[in-house]
């Protein structure tokens, strides 16, 4: 789910990085205390994590965007962990504007990720 969500969404990203960042995904998930699945009759199509009150991270396959899944999936994460708080890639406009959508707005903006890497950072909070 991953790497096909990325694929399709952090368009900035070449293949080489999206390989590099790919080998930390399992050290990652597995570092979440919250890792919710969200799952169609046949197979796993997305997922979030979540620390604390900030949604650390979510995905869903390219075949499913647009059907309402990562609604579902934050809202629940707003629901149950009274998620808050988020930091999305500014390349990615599409992730923005859903998140920008559903009430959260950028308090904050980094050159860089936190692990120093170029890329945009928006930090955003729920209003």
């Amino acid at each position: 789910i991953w790497e096909n969500s990325v694929k399709a969404t952090h368009l900035f990203l070449s293949c080489q990085e999206i390989d590099d960042i790919k080998k930390y995904v399992p050290e990652l998930l597995s570092a979440v205390p919250h890792l919710i699945v969200a799952k169609n009759e046949v197979e796993s199509i997305a997922f979030m994590g979540i620390r604390g009150q900030k949604l650390e991270m979510l995905f869903v396959a390219n075949g499913e965007r647009g059907k309402g899944v990562g609604k579902r999936l934050l809202n629940y994460g707003i629901e149950k962990y009274g998620v808050n708080e988020l930091v999305v890639n500014e390349q990615n406009p599409t992730a923005r504007g859903f998140y920008e959508h559903r009430g959260f707005k950028v308090f904050k903006r980094c050159d860089s990720d936190e692990q120093g890497k170029p890329y945009l950072i928006l930090y955003m909070k729920l209003n």
